[in-house]
């Protein structure tokens, strides 16, 4: 998989791109879609959400464009600091590379990296829609969380397991398809040279 800092970039940028991207979706449609319908009197949640001035997010209303961008900024920053590295650290743990089977280890990084994640930025979406026109309470943030993560662990177990982490490996294995077999001929050069003579 990533042999350098900058595919390790790349490789935490694609799945923070497509999950935003689904989580919002998830939230907006799944969760909370019959709600802003009804309320708004829509027949379609994106004329809900238009009908409401945007999204609900800071205690104030923001376009789903600007929702996508602030989650992608702290979700791809966490990803970077966090996610990647300390998921990886927990499955070596459980697994080891260079003996289990790929498809293990793979396995375990997925869901070590779902367990450290979902959490955190349920938190961080707890805090961000949070409803400050009522004041704040301690209780409620919580109860939020809490909520917010029985919503989204599920989701993010099976979503990434099954769909957004394979998505991200194919697409992954394809940027950088050219770079692996370069740096695989010159080490066949020496064997096929060898077989010739």
């Amino acid at each position: 998989m990533p042999k350098n800092q900058f595919q390790r970039m790349v490789f935490a940028f694609l799945p923070v791109l497509v999950t935003v991207h689904t989580y919002v979706f998830y939230s907006l449609y799944v969760v909370n879609g019959d709600t802003l319908m009804e309320v708004n009197g829509a027949d379609h949640v994106l004329q809900a959400i238009n009908a409401q001035g945007g999204v609900y997010m800071f205690g104030r209303m923001l376009p789903i464009w600007a929702v996508i961008l602030i989650e992608f900024c702290f979700a791809y920053g966490l990803e970077c600091i966090m996610g990647s590295p300390c998921s990886f650290r927990l499955a070596c743990k459980v697994f080891d590379p260079k003996k289990d089977h790929p498809m293990l280890v793979e396995t375990a990084v997925i869901c070590a990296t779902v367990g450290l994640m979902c959490p955190t930025m349920s938190f961080l979406a707890a805090c961000f829609y949070y409803p400050y026109y009522s004041g704040f309470n301690v209780l409620t943030l919580l109860a939020n969380w809490l909520k917010l993560v029985g919503y989204n662990l599920p989701f993010a177990y099976f979503s990434q397991l099954f769909f957004i982490q394979p998505l991200v490996r194919t697409v992954f294995k394809h940027l950088f398809a050219e770079k692996q077999e370069h740096s695989m001929q010159p080490a066949a050069a020496p064997v096929k040279a060898m077989e010739q003579a």
